[in-house]
């Protein structure tokens, strides 16, 4: 990684407290990330859509003066942010890497971005997204593809690739992003960051075109590390009227950087992970194909826990693997149909679309509401499976967490669309590489991705910690523990 700034070498958490401590002026950090987006993004192009250097620091002059007068509009006071270009951002353009919504300039902000503009961020531009989000590859016909941080040959993983990029680059102190199909931990996981998504329904989704029938998707946070990234959560999530089916309440002491650090701090630093018990799933027993070395990284990152005081238990999902797939993919279908399909209708949509998208939007138009109910009657009993094995669990396992890698495979090279194999093993379908993260997307579980290591070619590895069910707090607790175990 190129030689950083003091100030973009800043975690999330420490740039706040230097900018509210009159350490550093919002200005010199407007001047220090453009700058750096300057000389790396040109490579990378995890950032686009990036606005005039001039106004930014305009408001950036205007952050420092309300500071001067005693104002601060929150934690991230000044923060250079730049928001996935699958969210909304009023008056910037929003392209979902289409070309069907090039121009397509928003009247009004998402949620998420109103509650990180209302906390002081400052929106400098959009982070590079496969179009439409399908697909955890970044690349689009607008932008073109967004390279990994580690490896500029290399894919950045997706949806939220731009993102995870500009933060692993110092481009960010943090970054927002989305989940549906792991975009919150691949690409996390192949950039060295941690990446969380959160209880379906923690964080509040607007504008959607239907927010009745139980939705997969989610926005999340991204961050250098554990305390970065759930600041940035508590800053997404809590309750919001347009938002039907969002869960009530929010999660507390994530507040302020001291109450964030207290929370998430272990009883015992020394031995972070004590009475901590983690349910190792691996590859599945066998079902998951998996590139040489993936498996063998994470386990070495287990043996970490175990020494900081977890235990590990190697545990067998109680559910078959292959109706898990068949009700993944027909509500998946059945999603991606119901919300893309005007766009095919249009006049030459088929011509502007990826594939992936066509065979998405043509399989779900075939869909019975038998197909559907079928595939909701195998989600909520997958739910009940997988829940099973957790603390509260009926199935005898008792683990706190369950842990799988974040990826199948190593970042591959960047020319590909996706990977037709694995160790030999064929895929069928575009995303049957990323089965691996299915589990707590399914179940609406919340899961952080942490660093697993790297392997032998240098590529990094995330590993995912599922948690139960609204156990959004419990579950970064045990990502921080882990977080100080592999220091």
């Amino acid at each position: 990684m190129p030689a950083g700034d003091p100030i973009t070498d800043l975690g999330g958490a420490a740039l706040s407290a230097a900018i509210h401590a009159g350490e550093v002026r919002c200005t010199e950090v407007m001047t220090a990330y453009l700058d750096r987006i300057d000389e790396l993004n040109p490579l990378h192009n995890a950032i686009v859509s990036l606005r005039d250097r001039e106004h930014l620091l305009a408001e950036a002059a205007g952050c420092d003066d309300e500071l001067a007068a005693g104002l601060s509009r929150g934690w991230m006071h000044g923060f250079p942010l730049a928001v996935k270009d699958l969210a909304e951002t009023k008056g910037l353009r929003t392209t979902s890497g289409s070309t069907m919504l090039a121009e397509h300039v928003p009247a009004r902000d998402a949620i998420v971005v109103e509650r990180m503009r209302s906390a002081g961020a400052i929106v400098i531009g959009k982070t590079n997204v496969p179009e439409f989000g399908l697909g955890s590859h970044t690349y689009n016909p607008v932008f073109g593809t967004t390279l990994n941080a580690v490896d500029p040959t290399r894919s950045a993983g997706g949806s939220s690739g731009g993102g995870a990029v500009a933060l692993a680059l110092r481009m960010l102190p943090v970054a927002d992003g989305s989940d549906y199909m792991g975009s919150l931990r691949n690409p996390p996981g192949w950039n060295g960051v941690v990446g969380f998504r959160p209880s379906q329904g923690r964080v509040p989704s607007l504008p959607v075109r239907d927010s009745y029938i139980a939705t997969m998707g989610t926005e999340g946070p991204m961050g250098r590390d554990v305390v970065d990234t759930a600041l940035l959560f508590a800053t997404q999530s809590g309750w919001d009227r347009r938002d039907p089916l969002c869960v009530a309440g929010r999660v507390e002491g994530l507040d302020t950087l001291d109450e964030a650090r207290t929370t998430l701090a272990p009883a015992d630093p020394d031995a972070p992970l004590a009475g901590v018990r983690i349910g190792w799933l691996a590859d599945l027993d066998g079902h998951l194909a998996t590139e040489p070395g993936v498996l063998a990284t994470c386990e070495s990152r287990l043996a970490q826990w175990a020494a900081a005081g977890a235990e590990i238990v190697p545990v067998a999902l109680p559910f078959s693997h292959d109706e898990l797939w068949a009700g993944w993919v027909t509500w998946r279908q059945f999603a991606v149909s119901s919300g893309l399909g005007v766009l095919v209708d249009m006049p030459k949509g088929r011509d502007l679309l990826k594939p992936e998208i066509l065979w998405e939007v043509d399989n779900g138009r075939l869909l019975s509401a038998a197909d559907v109910n079928r595939a909701a009657v195998t989600r909520t009993k997958f739910f009940g499976a997988i829940t099973g094995l957790l603390r509260t669990g009926h199935l005898g396992a008792g683990v706190d967490v369950l842990a799988l890698p974040s990826a199948q495979t190593w970042p591959f090279p960047a020319e590909w669309h996706w990977p037709a194999e694995i160790d030999g093993r064929s895929m069928d379908t575009y995303h049957r590489w990323m089965e691996v993260t299915i589990h707590a997307t399914f179940a609406g579980l919340p899961c952080a991705c942490v660093p697993a290591g790297r392997g032998a070619e240098g590529w990094p590895m995330g590993i995912q910690l599922i948690g139960g069910p609204l156990a959004d707090l419990a579950t970064l607790r045990i990502a921080a523990a882990c977080e100080l175990a592999a220091s």
